[in-house]
């Protein structure tokens, strides 16, 4: 019984975590991410009195060898204004081992990308994703990224009332 109570919380946990998104979509990479790829996200028209925080999800392996990753991320409004951002994300502690969660080789990585966000305009938003990686004391960027499975954006409603996400 004991055994079924636990299962059960285990469950109700994990679908309790997920009912703040109000999107969440992940693109599958070959193991690899290719520098001049594109991960491309259309993102369906939502309220533009409301708030959003919005992050960047991604799944890596063992065969990542960087603590770090840096990318280059565009958001195009419908109206075609494109805001460009340059981001660096820590992705491994100071000893070597994952941040993120999971178990075994495969770690799910939940990184800020924007706080508090209006999607201000009505009609389709489009979010573009570049990885941005060098080698240390290289000018050239890294052609194929190794160990990222799969890249996603997750889109949170904030509760206006206390500031906190619902």
């Amino acid at each position: 019984m004991h055994k079924f109570c636990y299962a059960l919380l285990i469950v109700m946990c994990f679908s309790a975590c997920d009912e703040k998104a109000i999107f969440h979509e992940y693109k599958s990479l070959p193991n690899y991410w290719e520098r001049d790829s594109a991960v491309v996200f259309n993102i369906k028209e939502l309220d533009s009195i409301e708030k959003y925080n919005l992050f960047i999800t991604l799944r890596n392996t063992n065969d990542y060898d960087y603590s770090n990753l840096f990318v280059i991320s565009e958001l195009q409004f419908p109206n075609g204004k494109t805001i460009s951002d340059t981001l660096e994300y820590e992705m491994a502690r100071p000893d070597g081992s994952w941040l993120g969660t999971g178990f075994g080789d495969l770690k799910e990585n939940k990184l800020w990308y924007k706080e508090a966000f209006r999607f201000s305009e009505s009609g389709m938003y489009q979010i573009r994703l570049k990885q941005a990686m060098r080698r240390n004391g290289s000018v050239n960027a890294i052609q194929q990224l190794e160990g990222i499975e799969d890249v996603g954006i997750r889109i949170e409603k904030i509760n206006e009332y206390n500031g906190s996400e619902e």
